[in-house]
């Protein structure tokens, strides 16, 4: 069944706010990071990576907005995790992009 043309959009939209969000190798260096951990971040990420805390922060603010990664404030921490849920809707929407063949004539 082919897709309606609304839906079409939808998704495309989903995709390209992950790639957004992915489009920075210090981002993806975050999602790497909080991907190898066993369970949420409790610290400050900040002390992580050599960047300014408020460029880090804005990073954060980027994977936020874009649903890949969630936050909560523990004072005096932050614990920071992958959004399971979107991630899961990422992987399965990259792995559709990416499953085409490209055709050898053109």
């Amino acid at each position: 069944m082919a897709k309606k043309k609304d839906d079409i959009h939808a998704t495309d939209k989903q995709i390209a706010l992950f790639a957004k969000a992915l489009g920075h190798p210090t981002r993806v260096a975050i999602v790497q990071f909080l991907l190898s951990q066993e369970s949420c971040y409790f610290g400050d990420i900040h002390d992580v990576f050599p960047n300014a805390k408020a460029t880090v922060s804005q990073h954060l603010k980027e994977l936020r907005n874009a649903g890949l990664i969630q936050g909560e404030i523990e004072t005096p921490k932050v614990k920071y995790c992958i959004n399971k849920e979107n991630w899961e809707i990422a992987r399965r929407l990259f792995g559709e992009f990416f499953s085409p063949e490209i055709n050898p004539d053109c």
